[in-house]
C-alpha cells in the first residue's frame, strides 16, 4: 500500500514518463525530449533525497550516485546521433551505476540464500543473448560483454536480498533488476541486432519503471 506521498509522486513520476513517450515518439515533440527524459531522474533524485532519512548515510549515499550516474547516462544517449562516441560514455556512466547498485544490495544479501540456480538461469539468458547479437557487435564486443556481466550481476545481488529485507522491499527492487536487464536488453537487440518496432517506448517504459520500483523498494526497507 502506497502511502499519500508515495501515491503523490507516483502520479508526478508517471506524467513525466507519460510525457517523455509522447515526446520522443511524435517529430514535432522531439526537442522537447531533452527536457523530459532527464526530468525522470531527476525527479527520482529528488524524491529519494527527500525521503531517505531513514536509510543509512552510506546506502543513501551510494544510492544517489547510482541515481546520478544514471542521469549522466541518460544525457549522453541524448546525443549519439552526433557521435557514437556519446553511446560508449552512457555505457560507462550506466557501468557504474550497476556497480552502485550492486553494493548496495550487497549490504543487504541473506548469507543463507542460494544463488546458483538463478545466477545459471540469468547466464542462460544472457548467453542466447549474446549469441543472437554477436555478429552485430563489431569493437564494441568487450565492452558489451563487460555490461552483461556486470548488470547480470547487480540482478543477482538484488536477489540475495531475499530474507534479510522486508519482503515488499525485496520484491520491488529484484522486479526493478529484471526490468533494468529486459529495458537494456531490448536496447542492445535495437542497436547490434536490428531496429525493433516501438524500442524507444518499450526501452524508456521499463526502464523508468525499473529505477522507480528499485528506489521504491529502497525506501521500504525500514
Amino acid at each position: 500500500m502506497l502511502t499519500k506521498k508515495e501515491q503523490g509522486f507516483s502520479i508526478l513520476f508517471f506524467i513525466i514518463v507519460i510525457a517523455e513517450l509522447i515526446c520522443s515518439s511524435v517529430e514535432s515533440l522531439n526537442g522537447l525530449h531533452y527536457v523530459t527524459k532527464p526530468a525522470i531522474l531527476v525527479s527520482l533524485i529528488a524524491y529519494f533525497l527527500t525521503s531517505s532519512n531513514h536509510l543509512n548515510k552510506t546506502l543513501k549515499l551510494l544510492t544517489l550516485f547510482a541515481l546520478l550516474f544514471s542521469l549522466l547516462g541518460d544525457v549522453l544517449l541524448m546525443f549519439v546521433h552526433k557521435s557514437e562516441g556519446y553511446f560508449m560514455f552512457g555505457l560507462i556512466a550506466f557501468l557504474l551505476a550497476h556497480i552502485m547498485y550492486i553494493i548496495v544490495f550487497l549490504k543487504h544479501r541473506n548469507p543463507n540464500k542460494n544463488p546458483y540456480v538463478f545466477t545459471l538461469i540469468a547466464l542462460l539468458y544472457a548467453a542466447m543473448l549474446f549469441y543472437v547479437m554477436l555478429d552485430g557487435l563489431g569493437d564494441m564486443l568487450y565492452p558489451v560483454t563487460v555490461y552483461m556481466l556486470v548488470i547480470l550481476t547487480m540482478a543477482v545481488t538484488a536477489f540475495l536480498r531475499q530474507g534479510k529485507v522486508l519482503p515488499l522491499s525485496y520484491t520491488l527492487v529484484f522486479l526493478g533488476a529484471l526490468l533494468f536487464m529486459l529495458s537494456d536488453s531490448i536496447l542492445a537487440l535495437n542497436k547490434f541486432y536490428k531496429p525493433l518496432p516501438l524500442s524507444n517506448i518499450s526501452i524508456m517504459l521499463t526502464y523508468a519503471l525499473a529505477q522507480y520500483f528499485i528506489v521504491l523498494g529502497l525506501l521500504k526497507n525500514k
